[in-house]
């Protein structure tokens, strides 16, 4: 009988930008025995998950939460709010990006893509005057949306959202905001409220350090409004159903229970850190990775340092380099997943995560994991990212989260 042993001693170092590794904590609480999602323990236990997740989002909007992978909820945004054949304008800056375009294909919408030529969208954010300039164009507002992605978690490109409403403001047109946030939320600053986004995607498995298996659209009035004369089918991801049963706790259908128990202490977890302090503890850990890729010699797939993502860094390999027989030996050897590039980057660079139940001593086992791969695989190192990383976060001890344990 064949025997597949994947649990070699010590722990898996699951570096990737998602999921991200599940703290014990969070798992322990999904291990509580399954309970009536019909009975009262569970109603005080929706209503508490409910409340809780509008300040990550930072919205008094209504926030609807499904069963589902990130995916689902891209479809939900778009179902509840277009129409066959609508027109929507999609900014290219990366793999999710265009995933997300398809999507909109698919479900019989008209997506106008734009963005950087070649691979240069892949390396950048979005840029708020091209989609001012298109919007100025259409003077008949045909457009009815437009769909970015504010954590490109391909490429490690977090981008400017305020700018892209201020944008869409300048123009002055009624076309509606619709942003993924997928990988950022609980990770990276994201306002719902105050950057007049009107649905905004996010998913469970990044910062906010649960199993994949939960979705999110948080939903502004203007959206809202808009699902009353959408015309695209929609029945599960439907939003007025759910919201109705959510003013007391429940679901129309029966929710994934456990993962809402886990659901509600991870936000336990990030509310008691405070999420400034969140903020700033990837921040740090982010730039402490940079530093380590510079010290190397290699270039981060981000060329932007305006919009360098705190949730994950792109390290782009030497011409002739296959970044994946890179991972391939450094899972092999060290035990530690990296991410791949994806999409039309595919094998020229790999992903650090560092989002989420991550700390300085996480990250400088992967910085060290990753040097000592390189090494082996016969990339000449300009030095140690090791060091370079280590003697900033030696220094780099003003954050609030560590002034407030001092």
């Amino acid at each position: 009988m064949l025997k597949l042993d994947f649990h070699p001693s010590g722990r898996h170092f699951l570096q990737i930008p998602g999921p991200s590794p599940v703290p014990d904590r969070i798992l322990r609480a999904m291990s509580y025995p399954t309970i009536d999602h019909r009975g009262p323990e569970f109603g005080a236990l929706g209503r508490k998950v409910l409340t809780d997740i509008k300040k990550i989002f930072k919205t008094e909007q209504p926030v609807v939460i499904y069963p589902a992978s990130g995916t689902g909820a891209w479809e939900a945004a778009l179902s509840n709010t277009l129409s066959p054949g609508d027109h929507v304008l999609m900014f290219e800056t990366g793999h999710f990006a265009t995933l997300w375009k398809k999507m909109a294909e698919n479900l019989g919408l008209r997506p106008e893509f734009i963005g950087l030529p070649g691979t240069e969208g892949w390396r950048r954010g979005v840029q708020p005057d091209m989609i001012e300039a298109r919007l100025r164009a259409d003077t008949g507002h045909g457009i009815k949306a437009v769909c970015v992605v504010h954590n490109e978690t391909s490429t490690g490109v977090t981008s400017d959202i305020a700018a892209v409403r201020r944008a869409i403001d300048a123009a002055g047109h009624p076309a509606l905001l619709l942003v993924d946030t997928i990988s950022g939320l609980g990770s990276a600053d994201y306002r719902h409220d105050e950057w007049g986004v009107d649905v905004t995607v996010s998913g469970s498995q990044k910062g906010l350090m649960l199993p994949p298996g939960i979705s999110f659209n948080a939903v502004s009035a203007k959206a809202l409004e808009a699902s009353r004369h959408a015309k695209l089918p929609r029945a599960f991801w439907g939003w007025q159903e759910i919201i109705e049963a959510n003013k007391n706790g429940y679901w129309p259908y029966t929710p994934n229970t456990n993962l809402l128990y886990g659901l509600s202490e991870a936000l336990d977890m990030i509310l008691e850190e405070g999420l400034d302090n969140v903020f700033a503890r990837h921040q740090r850990l982010a730039e402490a990775a940079r530093r380590a890729v510079r010290a190397w010699g290699l270039e981060i797939q981000c060329q932007d340092p305006a919009v360098y993502s705190p949730v994950l860094t792109g390290v782009v390999m030497p011409q002739g380099v296959d970044a994946d027989a890179v991972r391939k030996r450094i899972y092999e050897r060290f035990d530690m997943s990296l991410g791949q590039a994806l999409g039309k980057i595919r094998g020229t660079m790999f992903r650090i995560g560092h989002l989420g139940d991550c700390n300085d001593l996480t990250l400088m086992a992967t910085l060290a994991g990753c040097e000592m791969g390189l090494q082996l695989s016969g990339v000449n190192l300009a030095g140690s990212g090791v060091v370079a990383a280590m003697d900033y976060l030696a220094k780099a001890q003003d954050t609030p989260a560590l002034k407030a344990a001092a």
